[in-house]
């Protein structure tokens, strides 16, 4: 028996309030596998933006602390890329004043290593997260960057998307309801084409 994309989705057309969210999350598993990247990525940054999903930080620091090691340095470089210069310098702390560096039990740690980048890089490049250094941040400081990044550029949270679109087993932890929104979108952007 075939997969049929289409008729999946179709259940999913009238949004996410009669959704089995159970379900949700196998049917995401399928559809990611299936659907344009564009697609997924989409759906992803419509979860990401509801107002029906928790905040866009706090679900960022939920997936960061479901990722591994490699998928969480690459979440936090595409974070640090499209905020820009200015939240580096946030968070490289300059001193303890004003920078995030310096918030009690904040992100003096993240600051240290952006600074420690930013200073020894030298190449006029952007510095890049290893998975060493993204093993080193916790949950709760990547809610805080992306706050800011969001703040910045609201422009992340599509860049978070597409990136998430590309690592579905991660994206699957936000739960049915976020995923069943996520769904609804990717079925309304499938059956424009």
């Amino acid at each position: 028996m075939a997969f049929d994309l289409g008729n999946l989705l179709q259940q999913y057309m009238g949004g996410a309030q009669g959704a089995n969210n159970t379900r949700a999350e196998q049917d995401f598993d399928r559809v990611a596998q299936e659907a344009p990247r564009e697609a997924v990525a989409q759906g992803v940054t419509q979860a990401l933006r509801s107002d029906q999903t928790p905040p866009f930080p706090q679900m960022v620091g939920q997936m960061f602390g479901q990722s591994n090691p490699n998928e969480r340095a690459g979440m936090l470089n595409q974070l640090i890329a499209a905020a820009g210069p200015s939240l580096i310098g946030m968070l490289a702390g300059r001193g303890n004043s004003g920078g995030l560096g310096g918030m009690a039990g904040g992100l003096g740690g993240l600051g240290g290593l952006l600074g420690g980048l930013l200073n020894g890089g030298g190449t006029g490049q952007q510095p890049q997260i290893t998975p060493e250094q993204a093993s080193q941040v916790s949950p709760e400081q990547v809610q805080e960057i992306a706050q800011k990044a969001e703040q910045e550029n609201p422009g992340v949270v599509d860049r978070m998307g597409d990136f998430y679109a590309q690592h579905p087993n991660v994206v699957k932890g936000l739960g049915g309801a976020a995923l069943a929104i996520a769904l609804a979108h990717m079925a309304s952007n499938i059956q424009r084409r």
